[in-house]
């Protein structure tokens, strides 16, 4: 009698740290997604304050950094828009349990260009070299982005059939929007905008909807005797923020 008591004893305490450690796991990831989507947000207010100093339909982000005295401006947007989408991105695949190493170093170095192409001076007629290394590392930036998420893109899609559909448009829209507007307007602000903010507008979307769906994935196995899923999930949240502030 004695030994069925202890082992439903054990069996409650081994249920009891499991949600207790499911519960953190939640408020963690619910943390995150704030985190990422203010920081995304912010970086598409910064890209369109910054892409509109001056005329965008004239003048690329280069332009405006190096030839308006907004350099130092440029390269701050570069280290935080190019921080940001590696966080973010870094983030989506750590949520997903994403483990192909290559496209971490992948997203990584394309911020790292994407800060390069800033640094560098992109005045052709006084430093027609570093100009064209401004415009390598530029490619470079937008090539290794694209080698990290599009396999990642294909791996979300394959798990979350229905969000392959989404998924597909958005992608025709950052890349054939961004060619079309290269090609109808050249290389200018306007493709630069369109890029940037459609690219962190994408990610944007990936973190509500993946996170979402994993919180509510991670909450159906505590609230089996909730009636309200979303009021359960925040009795949860709750209950965890006032035991974070009495620690």
């Amino acid at each position: 009698m004695n030994s069925i008591i202890d082992k439903q004893s054990i069996n409650t305490i081994k249920k009891t740290e499991n949600n207790t450690s499911i519960q953190k796991q939640l408020l963690l990831e619910r943390q995150i997604r704030i985190t990422i989507m203010s920081l995304l947000l912010a970086a598409l207010l910064f890209t369109t304050v910054f892409g509109t100093l001056e005329n965008p339909f004239q003048y690329t982000f280069s332009k405006i950094g190096n030839r308006f005295n907004h350099r130092i401006l440029f390269i701050v947007w570069a280290i935080f828009t190019g921080g940001t989408i590696e966080i973010s991105v870094i983030s989506l695949f750590i949520l997903e349990k994403y483990t192909v190493k290559l496209a971490y170093y992948f997203v990584a170095f394309g911020s790292i260009f994407l800060v390069v192409s800033a640094i560098v001076p992109s005045l052709e007629e006084i430093y027609p070299l570093w100009t064209w290394i401004h415009v390598i590392a530029a490619s470079l930036f937008a090539l290794f982005l694209s080698l990290g998420i599009a396999p990642f893109i294909i791996h979300v899609s394959k798990e979350n059939p229905r969000l392959r559909l989404v998924i597909k448009i958005w992608s025709l829209i950052v890349w054939i929007g961004s060619i079309s507007w290269m090609f109808i307007l050249g290389n200018t602000g306007i493709f630069e905008l369109w890029f940037f903010g459609s690219v962190i507008i994408f990610l944007l979307y990936l973190s509500l909807i993946l996170f979402e769906e994993k919180i509510i994935k991670q909450s159906i196995f505590l609230l089996k005797g909730e009636k309200d899923l979303d009021q359960g999930i925040e009795k949860i949240f709750i209950k965890n923020n006032k035991t974070n502030k009495k620690s």
